[in-house]
């Protein structure tokens, strides 16, 4: 059954905390116990250095070996259950603890009162005076660390240790709860988000007022979800436009069919060049609809090749000359230099003759449009002016969105020239900007790739 990311959390929190808390307690065990082990080795050593220098210090105040004082030393020597052995200088024993004082059993007794256990091996021990070795002490002390205190201290200890262990490990479990709970909160809200959004709840935003990763996905996914609403907005807008679109031309065509099958159309020449007027503006209003469609994937559909733009751009204005003539406005054509672009010449002369219906609607009888092509560096500079009524400032922005028209526009039109304009100058990598002043008219600027060597390389290959 797979475990939640919150678990796996805690559970890596509460395993890294026991580990270390285990690890830590089995280090501390082995530097006390060496640590320990080295403290008794010392304890036991300074035992056998006060038995050589009481030795030493009955021998100085006698001048010699004295049985007398050395039996009354016998007490001290037997205290902790050891046994001692005296030779003189030439190897003769003087005096023995267990033999002439307590005897035997009682050194045996002292050990079992303490529980200091069996004896450890015999250390030969010089005893010095002035410099001057005058004896030898045969020592046998018990063995370190069987004295009880030490057995007792040593385990108390590693108790504590244990105690400590478990101690942490619960700490550590508490710890990664609380942790992972904290964690993974930020994603468990993101999470339920997500559902909510996904069910339905345009409105479900997520708080997550840090500065963290946590903090940056959730503005991501506010923004994602302010993006959903935008596309929403913009699809039904959409299909309210398309409808509004389609409506009127079918309408005329319907009222006019039905007109002409009851007899108060009549079906004369007139009524047929209205009918084909609108089967035109319905064919127009599918075929901006199915290049909008396609425009997003044109970079990969383009029938890319070299392109004189300088003469597809004339060409193209001569194709508006009669419109422009019949709206009495004026169109001048400025070519100042030879321009080769790589890119699809159907595509582009659709740029170009959109821009040109653009200015024409808007552009009033006896105004004027002007196209300037020329160059910049790298780019071939296509600017297409009107002197039309223009575009408020709060609107520049807007005008190469999908359907938008301006409220103050009068003329027809689906609103989806200029975004078809936009997608095709993107496919081609280009760039379009647009600047107007409201009362004086208004400038697109179009900027295209020229075909040069190392531009060129990389823009088929883009491609």
């Amino acid at each position: 059954m797979p475990r939640s990311f919150a678990f796996r959390l805690t559970a890596a929190f509460a395993g890294i905390g026991i580990s270390a808390a285990a690890l830590t307690a089995i280090l501390v065990n082995f530097a006390f116990d060496a640590r320990f082990t080295s403290y008794l080795e010392e304890r036991q050593e300074a035992r056998e250095r006060l038995v050589v220098a009481t030795l030493a210090d009955s021998y100085r105040e006698a001048g010699e070996w004295d049985s007398d004082d050395l039996a009354a030393l016998a007490p001290a020597a037997l205290m902790d259950g050891g046994t001692v052995r005296l030779e003189d200088s030439s190897g003769r024993t003087v005096w023995e603890a267990t033999e002439e004082s307590l005897g035997i059993h009682m050194a045996e007794m002292h050990r079992e009162m303490m529980g200091s256990g069996s004896l450890g091996p015999e250390e030969f021990l010089p005893v010095r005076v002035n410099g001057e070795i005058v004896g030898t002490a045969f020592v046998r002390l018990p063995e370190a660390g069987l004295i009880p205190q030490d057995a007792d201290f040593r385990s108390e200890v590693n108790r504590l240790l244990i105690f400590g262990g478990i101690a942490a490990g619960l700490i550590a479990v508490m710890l990664g709860i609380f942790l992972g709970k904290r964690a993974t909160s930020p994603a468990q809200e993101l999470t339920r988000a997500a559902k909510d959004l996904a069910a339905g709840d345009r409105a479900r935003r997520v708080d997550l007022a840090t500065e963290d990763e946590f903090g940056e996905m959730g503005r991501a996914f506010n923004a994602m979800a302010d993006a959903l609403d935008e596309e929403d907005r913009l699809r039904r807008s959409f299909a309210a436009d398309v409808a509004h679109e389609l409506r009127t031309p079918l309408a005329i065509l319907q009222s006019q069919i039905e007109g002409m099958q009851d007899g108060v159309v009549k079906s004369n020449g007139s009524a047929l060049a209205s009918l084909h007027e609108e089967v035109l503006r319905l064919s127009r209003s599918v075929a901006d609809l199915e290049t909008l469609a396609s425009a997003d994937a044109a970079g990969f559909s383009l029938a890319l090749q070299e392109v004189r733009f300088d003469e597809l751009v004339i060409d193209s204005t001569q194709q508006f000359g009669g419109p422009f003539d019949v709206a009495e406005v004026e169109l001048e054509t400025e070519v100042e230099a030879t321009a080769v672009v790589v890119g699809d010449p159907v595509r582009l002369q659709q740029v170009v003759s959109n821009l040109l219906s653009n200015a024409l609607k808007f552009t009033p009888a006896g105004g004027r449009v002007h196209v300037h092509l020329g160059s910049d560096d790298a780019w071939a500079l296509l600017r297409v002016s009107d002197t039309g009524s223009g575009i408020p400032a709060d609107e520049l922005e807007r005008v190469f969105e999908r359907f938008f028209r301006g409220r103050r526009v009068l003329a027809g039109g689906s609103g989806i020239g200029l975004s078809v304009v936009n997608e095709l100058v993107r496919a081609h990598r280009g760039e379009i900007s647009v600047s107007s002043e409201v009362g004086e008219g208004t400038t697109f600027t179009v900027r295209l790739p020229l075909a040069a060597s190392k531009q060129r390389k990389s823009f088929t290959a883009s491609s």
